[in-house]
């Protein structure tokens, strides 16, 4: 399909800045652009890419001053990013959608698969499960006995949902995650540990996406609660009881230890660990490789180990890198004040 800078500026609201019939029918970054593509430009370190790159269309933001005449017809918007957001989400819309139900697909006589739902090759579902309408669920998954997901899921190969979870609409799981297995719960004894059985379920509300290999455990009771449009990053481990609020983003490899709370809007870094039976507020901002052991209130952005304010955080690290430096000086300086106090004698 084909557009052309008119159409696209008329359905994002930007403005063009040049041939309002250049016609597009692809996307590519800006640093590798060529005749027929669209690109963004949002970071101003790709600002000198614009003078030189070969795309036909460039959103750009509103704001940004050129220094030299481009080649490419610009559309100025508020947010390029966002922007682009909006164009990517309508070409992947516009993509044909995958149909039917796979002969070697296994569907328990109990279950009940709505309308418009794709079932790929040696999926299974399980006793009791409701498909709804619009799901894909792509080879080898494995939707349990007794779960539920609602309309227009998307579950990628490999990916396994134990029995009794519950998704809600728009839900998309990318491949080989695991929701719903047991949560860590041992008891010690004089032998070794005793299992303690996990007999509560995932809840995953609407609009939430969460990558590949994530693993979302189950609760010992109740669930493990994953709020609307929460975005989990590949890698991650949710155990039990556990609580993400809504919007709530993560990137990957973030642990998050057993009935930890998790308020709306935050955003965890790389490798961001949480101990457990913690409670996080509102929009806190954690970053990478971030250790938390303890309560944190809303409205923080905050990083390190325990966390601090970043100021305090950098300010801290190029200490750090002077202590061998600093440690050498004392112990010269020790044998200074040793020297000294032998000569007095």
């Amino acid at each position: 399909m084909e557009f052309t800078a008119k159409q696209i500026a008329d359905f994002i609201g930007g403005k063009i800045e040049g041939n309002e019939l250049a016609s597009v029918n692809t996307f590519a970054k800006i640093e590798e652009g060529r005749n027929g593509a669209i690109s963004f430009l949002s970071n101003p370190k790709y600002l000198h890419y614009i003078y030189e790159t070969q795309s036909s269309i460039v959103l750009i933001n509103e704001d940004v001053e050129l220094e030299k005449p481009v080649t490419a017809t610009l559309i100025r918007v508020k947010n390029a990013y966002e922007s682009v957001a909006k164009l990517l989400q309508l070409y992947a819309a516009s993509l044909p959608k995958k149909q039917g139900i796979d002969k070697t697909s296994v569907i328990s006589d109990s279950a009940t698969v709505g309308e418009d739902v794709y079932i790929g090759a040696y999926a299974v579902i399980g006793d009791g499960a409701k498909i709804s309408n619009g799901c894909q669920i792509y080879p080898h998954a494995v939707i349990g006995d007794g779960v539920t997901l609602g309309e227009g899921c998307i579950i990628y190969p490999n990916v396994t949902i134990y029995q009794g979870c519950r998704l809600g609409n728009n839900v998309t799981i990318h491949a080989g995650s695991v929701i719903g297995a047991d949560g860590f719960g041992f008891a010690p004894n004089a032998e070794g540990y005793d299992k303690i059985p996990q007999i509560g379920i995932v809840t995953i509300e609407d609009d939430v996406e969460i990558g590949a290999n994530t693993c979302i455990d189950r609760s010992t009771m109740g669930s493990t609660i994953i709020h609307k449009g929460v975005k989990l990053d590949n890698l991650i481990q949710v155990a039990h009881n556990v609580e993400i609020g809504e919007n709530t983003v993560m990137s990957a490899q973030v642990g998050i230890a057993g009935s930890t709370k998790i308020g709306s809007w935050c955003m965890f870094g790389g490798q961001v660990g949480l101990a457990g039976h913690i409670t996080i507020g509102d929009k806190v901002f954690l970053g990478a490789q971030s250790g938390v052991p303890g309560n944190i209130k809303g409205d923080q952005t905050l990083i390190g180990t325990p966390p601090m304010e970043p100021k305090a955080y950098f300010k801290s690290q190029a200490v750090f890198r002077r202590l061998p430096d600093m440690y050498k000086e004392l112990n010269d300086l020790k044998k200074q004040i040793e020297e000294l106090k032998n000569n007095k004698q």
